[in-house]
């Protein structure tokens, strides 16, 4: 009994060694913003004066895809496939290494990444991809309550052409709970965030909703905030065993044209493409 104790003991200092190892876990949320000629790292939030419009021709052409940490090969080119003809991208899963900085170097884009947590000294969390940084970007966290690892979202306005101000969420939502507290702490924290901007909004992401009561409850306080779910055909978005989808768009003051969600074998969920027209 006594060996069996130890042998405990020592097996869980083992894994708290490991874990202390693997990961860094910052006690604020970060803000990392970068694109391919300059980085600056700022805590929770950030402000910028000089932006222009997000549209093209009145347009918002967005990809929200999981990522999966760009673990499967062929992620940058899938990537570069689905973002062509893109202006805002908002990505789950993040995982800003030396390789997706190097792709990001290649590109036009301007990155703002929430560093929820570090893997191998490398930031892992949402990122958005804009043609310019946006007006202002907020971080935010919170904790897994087993895996104690933070997932991320990232609240953004960008100016329209309208002379609106889009009002963006990025969101990479808790999974491993027992019950829905700590999923809906963290929906209810980002609508208190939004819930006073009275223009156009989207948000968006992997939600996990792997549950009728997750999706319940994302569904109402969607609805208190006035948005609508996009409807996708075709829709191949990653669905849990239950067969409730994952992964998110919701909008408002904006016109839906066109809401895809196509397979591709890049990361474990699949990419959804929306276009949105600017209401005038």
């Amino acid at each position: 009994m006594r060996k069996w104790l130890l042998s405990m003991v020592a097996g869980c200092f083992c894994l708290v060694g490991i874990y202390a190892i693997l990961f860094t876990v910052p006690e604020k949320p970060i803000l990392i913003s970068l694109d391919a000629t300059s980085q600056r790292t700022d805590q929770y939030c950030y402000t910028n004066v000089n932006t222009t419009p997000l549209d093209s021709d009145e347009r918002i052409r967005l990809l929200v895809w999981n990522i999966y940490k760009q673990n499967r090969e062929g992620w940058s080119q899938a990537l570069d496939r689905f973002s062509e003809h893109t202006n805002l991208v908002l990505l789950q899963e993040a995982n800003l290494n030396a390789e997706f900085i190097q792709w990001l170097s290649k590109h036009r884009w301007a990155s703002s990444h929430v560093s929820a947590f570090k893997l191998f000294d490398s930031s892992a969390g949402v990122l958005n991809l804009a043609p310019n940084f946006p007006i202002k970007a907020c971080a935010y966290t919170q904790i897994e309550p087993w895996l104690r690892l933070p997932k991320s979202a990232l609240y953004s306005t960008y100016p329209l052409s309208n002379g609106q101000t889009l009002a963006v969420v990025n969101i990479h939502a808790v999974n491993f709970t027992i019950g829905t507290t700590e999923f809906e702490a963290q929906i209810d924290a980002l609508k208190a965030a939004v819930e006073s901007h009275e223009g156009p909004m989207i948000i968006a992401g992997d939600f996990n909703t792997w549950s009728e009561e997750r999706t319940v409850e994302l569904k109402e306080r969607m609805a208190a905030l006035d948005l609508a779910e996009a409807k996708f055909s075709p829709d191949a978005r990653l669905a849990f065993i239950t067969g409730w989808a994952l992964d998110h768009v919701y909008y408002r003051g904006l016109t839906l044209e066109t809401a895809e969600a196509p397979v591709s074998g890049a990361s474990d969920h699949n990419p959804m493409l929306v276009t949105f027209k600017l209401v005038n």
